[in-house]
């Protein structure tokens, strides 16, 4: 099958999905209403609820929740061959992830722009929403610990794209401004923003620029941790429209921007062939290099789970259940828009999580430098990056910036300029996730301040939690506590410091996937209270509790490399509590089903009827 007509096929699929099925889940099973009054106007308060207009909400939501995620999954997968993994990604994006991203949003928009873990206590029990929140905490800190680290490695790997990612932070509050205070059309700032950015791209390694970025890109990861966490205090405290909204609009603007080049430049590859390497190795025809299938991996972990984990955001992700209940819920202008943004966000992701295996698996195809320097085309280019099983961020991402960057210099442009771009794009991507999770972090921080005991009067511990900087400064502090120590076997150094979040990333997948079961437990709750059908809701949420626990189990106790058998009890003790809330979740809800069909929740604020 060629490469082109993959990207085609699936394009098509995904708006024919978004026109088909999300807007039979928007009208005849959410049923949004034009009339509702969204927490956005309810609750405005200039900080959090800020009425969005769709466009720069789109932006926000589709850069907080894409992150590296969709980029380094496939990246991994598809060393069990391209197949399976473009098949997770297209059934798994419109069946289960958009539905996920989509139904977690309504659900926080009917209940003041609450998290689903806040949620929980409502739709299940009290004692759901304690044990949800805490998952949440945990997966959240392993964000935002280890998102510095990502950072500074993909600095250290493509320093070019330093400061275009810092001129970005200027730009967004430049035109967060320009929006809050003048209410002017969007079309001229987003054109300079976008041609600024461009610009340090083009020209962003030359003179000046390229002696900060030479010089930033030898801090040490403790350093890159403390100045991103720092930011990510500044932007989590500061009214949502200064920085975070509109970094993640103009992140956007170019993220798209680059998606769009690398379908222009997919179509030349496929009708040019991919440009010469060099004199002696000439373009070559754009074809899929890597197997449709590779059951056996060497070193690689089964296809079954492991795929499921190993892709998340491009197929499902339990984070984006945060952005859409955590953030994007509570900058909906119109009820209506969370079919665009919900469902429609987790499509684009999907896209682009396609072109990303298309990068993997076909782009790499068209030319490498091995070891020695020799120029590698075809199975043999595929065969350099993925010929053992490795989980680690720097091949996967090296695949991806090498076989996308070949797409753009089919269109003629210069290696440099492609390599740096497709640096800026994922340090982009990793520095959305990175603001918007400490956000989220400080709600989680003072809705479980607020779950340990009611709000008192007093300058207590709990009091002091339950404020945006009191709450924030906590998030900060305990991820940076988890990333000052050194890995695990690690010697105490300034080198090692600021690559302690290592020490819980094993255990993220499957804790992310769990998290959106979990997810899906509390929409179906919602749902069955109602009386509206939850068919669709109770198959992913079934699978998506038993593979993560499956993945997780395999990882702890079976096999030589187990985390039992490396005596690593750290991640068994986790693993073993995570399973055991799981359950206990499991268990309460089991209990609460059959009594609830029909039942509105107390304190319920906005219900919906079938009809």
């Amino acid at each position: 099958m060629h490469p082109l007509f993959i990207a085609v096929l699936a394009g098509v699929g995904f708006i024919i999905a978004y026109h088909t099925y999300g807007r039979w889940l928007g009208g005849k099973i959410f049923r949004l209403s034009a009339n509702a009054v969204c927490p956005s106007r309810k609750l405005a308060d200039g900080n959090d609820y800020v009425e969005t207009d769709k466009g720069v909400l789109f932006g926000h939501h589709f850069a907080s929740i894409a992150g590296t995620g969709p980029i380094v999954g496939p990246a991994i997968a598809v060393t069990w061959g391209w197949f399976p993994a473009m098949l997770w990604v297209f059934f798994g994006c419109i069946f289960i992830g958009a539905v996920h991203d989509f139904g977690a949003l309504v659900v926080s928009l009917r209940n003041n722009g609450q998290t689903v873990g806040d949620i929980a206590g409502r739709v299940i029990n009290r004692r759901v929403r304690l044990l949800f929140l805490l998952v949440l905490f945990l997966a959240l800190t392993i964000v935002l610990a280890i998102f510095g680290l990502v950072i500074a490695g993909v600095f250290k790997m493509f320093p070019s794209a330093i400061v275009p990612c810092l001129i970005q932070i200027p730009i967004a509050v430049g035109i967060g401004t320009w929006l809050h205070r003048q209410g002017k059309s969007l079309r001229l700032p987003s054109i300079v923003a976008l041609a600024v950015m461009y610009l340090t791209v083009i020209y962003g390694d030359v003179g000046l620029l390229g002696g900060i970025n030479a010089a930033m890109a030898a801090w040490s990861p403790i350093t890159w941790v403390l100045v991103l966490l720092a930011y990510s205090y500044v932007a989590s405290v500061l009214p949502v429209w200064v920085l975070l909204q509109p970094r993640d609009y103009i992140n956007s603007l170019q993220l798209i921007s680059v998606l769009a080049l690398l379908v222009v430049g997919l179509l030349a590859a496929s009708v040019w062939g991919g440009a010469p390497m060099n004199a002696v190795t000439p373009g070559v025809e754009l074809e899929l290099a890597a197997p449709a299938i590779n059951a056996n991996p060497i070193g690689a972990p089964a296809m079954f789970p492991f795929l499921f984990i190993t892709i998340a955001c491009g197929a499902i992700s339990g984070f984006h259940c945060l952005v859409s209940s955590g953030t994007s819920s509570k900058q909906l202008k119109h009820e209506p828009d969370a079919r665009f943004i919900g469902y429609g966000a987790m499509l684009t992701e999907g896209f682009l999580a396609t072109l990303v295996i298309l990068a993997c698996v076909a782009g790499v195809g068209l030319g490498v430098y091995g070891a020695d320097g020799a120029s590698l085309v075809g199975s043999q280019a595929w065969l350099h990056h993925y010929g053992e099983w490795t989980s680690g961020l720097g091949p996967a991402l090296g695949a991806f910036v090498g076989g996308s960057a070949n797409f753009l210099k089919a269109l003629g442009i210069p290696s440099g300029v492609a390599i740096a771009l497709m640096g800026v794009f994922v340090a982009s991507f990793a520095g959305t996730t990175l603001d918007t999770a400490c956000r989220l972090q400080r709600y989680i921080v003072q809705e479980l301040a607020n779950t340990v005991a009611p709000k008192t009067e007093g300058a207590d511990l709990l009091g002091w939690l339950r404020g945006k900087h009191g709450a924030t400064i906590f998030a900060v502090g305990t991820a940076l506590l988890l990333a000052a120590v050194p890995p695990a076997g690690a010697e105490w150094s300034m080198a090692n410091a600021g690559k302690g979040g290592l020490i819980l990333w094993p255990i993220f997948g499957a804790t992310n996937q769990l998290l959106a079961g979990l997810s899906f437990l509390v929409v179906t709750f919602y749902l069955w209270r109602r009386a509206v059908p939850i068919w669709f809701m109770v198959i992913p949420m079934i699978l998506l509790l038993i593979l993560p626990a499956w993945a997780m189990s395999l990882q702890a106790f079976v096999g030589e490399n187990s985390w039992l058998a490396q005596e690593n009890w750290l991640l068994v003790g986790i693993a073993v509590a995570t399973m055991a809330l799981e359950a206990w979740m499991v268990v309460e809800a089991i209990k609460m089903f059959p009594r609830v069909k029909g039942v509105i929740e107390d304190g319920a604020i906005q219900p919906v009827t079938s009809g």
